[in-house]
């Protein structure tokens, strides 16, 4: 491969940001590491890139602090590569780029908070049955972290673009995007079922990269009594390469749903949801039948 020109020194961040992640197999594999994928062979096997690629971009990575190598066997000794703090920042720059390309490359260009079931973008989030949620930590109305996986036989994980206390907080435009209304009525069929939900062994969680306060807020308005969490640094969203789009310059989740067993395997993908009461009764009838 022909060498690189250095940009480390040019007078521009993102020439300088470039020098770090600029190659192609980089962000691939800062986007693995996301969804749970840590050590070398796993690596390889996802991404098909050859040892030498590989090891070469995980050198450059850790010498970046980008990832850090922690050793997980003695004997002979072996290492997992882990996402640092400066690492789980690109997050939102992996996002960006995916919401790019399945608006503009994969799409026709319009701002929408759902998809048609025909799309290569629905076709990467069914994708997502039989996969596993990996290990992490949502921010809860409580400002506490949480897992999104709950310690019950099945959780409903249903993501939603936004929804606020007071009507005059929606950004600009928002009734115009298609699939953007319904959070209220979401939540709500939600809150009106969730005895049912709960005699079925499921619990229930919201998810939104909202602010805590602002989850909080709403869920006192409506009377919500399951948890909201909010995936503002996008952990979930990128780790599990969830759709989104741009509101008000913010990164917004798509309207999804998804049933997860205790050993955080996806059960069930509903994706787009196009009739809201509809996708919770079906993941209601999904969580009675697997149980």
């Amino acid at each position: 491969m022909a060498q690189r020109t250095s940009l480390a020194d040019a007078d521009c961040s993102i020439a300088q940001a470039l020098d770090v992640v600029g190659d192609w197999w980089t962000l691939l594999i800062v986007r693995d590491t996301a969804r749970g994928v840590h050590r070398f062979d796993a690596l390889q096997q996802e991404l098909g890139v050859s040892r030498k690629v590989l090891t070469e971009r995980l050198r450059l990575l850790v010498e970046a602090g980008v990832l850090s190598r922690e050793p997980y066997q003695d004997r002979p000794v072996r290492y997992e590569y882990r996402l640092t703090p400066r690492g789980r920042a690109l997050l939102p720059v992996l996002v960006a780029l995916q919401d790019w390309g399945d608006t503009w490359v994969l799409g026709e260009g319009e701002t929408m908070a759902t998809t048609t079931e025909a799309s290569q973008e629905a076709a990467r989030v069914g994708a997502l049955l039989g996969t596993r949620v990996p290990e992490l930590v949502l921010t809860g109305a409580d400002g506490e972290p949480h897992d999104p996986v709950a310690d019950t036989p099945y959780t409903v994980l249903y993501c939603f673009p936004s929804a606020y206390a007071r009507a005059d907080a929606y950004p600009p435009g928002w009734a115009g995007i298609p699939g953007a209304s319904g959070c209220t009525l979401e939540s709500c069929t939600y809150r009106d079922q969730l005895a049912e939900f709960t005699a079925a062994g499921a619990t229930v969680h919201g998810v939104s990269v909202q602010r805590p306060d602002e989850q909080r807020a709403f869920a006192e308005k409506e009377g919500l009594r399951f948890p909201l969490l909010s995936d503002a640094d996008l952990t979930l969203t990128a780790a599990l390469r969830l759709p989104t789009f741009r509101a008000a310059g913010v990164s917004r989740l798509k309207r999804l749903t998804l049933v997860v067993d205790r050993e955080r395997t996806v059960r069930q993908v509903q994706y787009p949801v196009t009739d809201i009461e509809a996708s919770v009764r079906t993941a209601l009838e999904t969580v009675r039948h697997l149980g």
